[in-house]
């Protein structure tokens, strides 16, 4: 038999025993070392992230070099059809990225960098060429987009003091007008729309031809139109505002271009196509755009006997 005291410590030693390897356990849980991790180094710590920072200011000047390069020696040089070049050989330029840190920093920099530093150095490449792309093909510093319509196309019906303006405005490339049968589009009809650009729109030249049976013929815009007759084109076509000269035709108001073409009186039926040119001198590039619309003149279907 064992006495109470034996017994007890016994017991006692047993459970300092399990405190100590538990203790023991939880210390090898928390042990960095014995998870891989490496201890803190506060000196490597700062210069690995002197040599992030000098590689990242190196790549930003690299890729604002590229894209400098880009606009004003190889982008005039360049025409629009092959324009992919002004993007292709920049963003190929990410290839040569480790290549110029090791020819500019020094050394211990080198070290520093791994593969993550030219994934990272990649993309920062890559969007800032987009940004500084961006700023200097705009204006002021650019110009590659030609004017272009402010919002709507519309066909007006002018006869004597009444205006009758085409459904569906600008809404596709085609409006069909119907007349009776054995009639013409009677009175004068007028093309009205507006150009916007972002720069310059007046610098732009702008051509306007209709094709019909009659063969092709070119118009010119009427600068009376418009201003003689603004608040009925404003109450037809819908103001945006509280200027009753402002039209969903021209919703920028007078940085908007006007134009109004006659395309002739009497219209027979069939179909009238309506093509406009514009053409600028832009920055670097000649800038164009075609409008392609098509007016339909249909009779309309006789009416079917009920007997």
């Amino acid at each position: 038999m064992v006495d109470l005291n034996t017994a007890m410590s016994a017991a006692s030693v047993d459970r300092q025993k399990r405190v100590a390897d538990e203790g023991k356990e939880r210390m090898k849980r928390r042990s960095g070392r014995d998870l891989g991790i490496e201890a803190f180094d506060p000196v490597k710590h700062v210069s690995k992230e002197k040599a992030e920072t000098a590689s990242m200011w190196l790549v930003i000047t690299f890729s604002v070099i590229v894209s400098l390069l880009m606009r004003y020696v190889l982008m005039p040089r360049t025409t629009v059809e092959k324009s992919d070049i002004l993007y292709l050989a920049p963003l190929s330029a990410i290839f040569l990225i480790p290549q110029i840190h090791r020819m500019i920093m020094p050394a211990d920099f080198n070290e520093l960098y791994t593969k993550g530093t030219w994934f990272k150095a990649g993309f920062l490449h890559t969007f800032t060429f987009l940004a500084m792309a961006f700023l200097l093909v705009n204006p002021p510093l650019g110009d590659i987009v030609a004017p272009q319509l402010a919002e709507k196309w519309v066909l007006v019906q002018n006869e004597g003091e009444d205006f009758n303006f085409s459904k569906g405005a600008g809404e596709t490339g085609t409006v069909t007008w119907e007349v009776q049968q054995d009639a013409k589009l009677t009175g004068d009809i007028w093309l009205l729309f507006g150009l916007a650009d972002n720069v310059n729109v007046e610098g732009a030249e702008v051509t306007v031809q209709l094709t019909n049976n009659g063969g092709v013929s070119e118009l010119v815009s009427d600068a009376n139109f418009w201003s003689n007759n603004s608040e009925v084109i404003s109450n037809a076509t819908g103001n945006i505002s509280d200027t009753r000269s402002s039209s969903i035709l021209m919703p920028h108001g007078q940085l908007d271009q006007d134009f109004a073409i006659l395309l002739g009186s009497n219209l027979a039926v069939g179909e009238h196509r309506i093509t406009v040119t514009i053409v600028e001198q832009g920055d670097p590039w000649e800038n164009s755009r075609v409008y392609t619309w098509v007016l339909k003149v249909v009779e309309q279907l006789p009416e079917v006997s009920a007997s």
